[in-house]
């Protein structure tokens, strides 16, 4: 399963990235994944479904891609009220396997990149 260091392997080689601070990332200064500790209204809402550790928060394309990832995988993909009408998935990381946190990495790379450097990628990664 993946950890933070997995997450900073595979951030490090998509063009424009930067370590904002410890544990968050930009592309072209947009976040576009994180760690977000849970507040007191999250834990609430989530009860004894909250995860021990710091989720990882992931930037996706829309709403449905949200919708969808959590409804594939409960156990690992969720989403509290403060994130409501917005396209951010909260995963627990030690529960995505690593091939899996690529693809999330790179969508969520893709979903906040300038169309340009996203474009340049995918015609040098195809």
């Amino acid at each position: 399963m993946a950890s933070w260091e997995d997450v900073g392997r595979v951030v490090a080689v998509l063009p424009g990235t930067a370590l904002k601070d410890a544990r968050r990332w930009t592309v072209h200064g947009k976040l576009f994944v994180w760690e977000r500790p849970l507040r007191p209204r999250d834990l609430d809402e989530l009860g004894a479904a909250a995860p021990a550790e710091p989720p990882v928060a992931l930037r996706v394309a829309d709403e449905g891609e949200k919708a969808a990832l959590i409804q594939d995988d409960p156990g690992t993909f969720f989403t509290t009220s403060h994130f409501d009408g917005y396209p951010v998935v909260l995963a627990r990381l030690d529960r995505v396997p690593v091939p899996e946190l690529e693809e999330l990495l790179q969508d969520a790379w893709l979903a906040r990149a300038p169309h340009r450097l996203a474009q340049e990628y995918l015609r040098r990664t195809e």
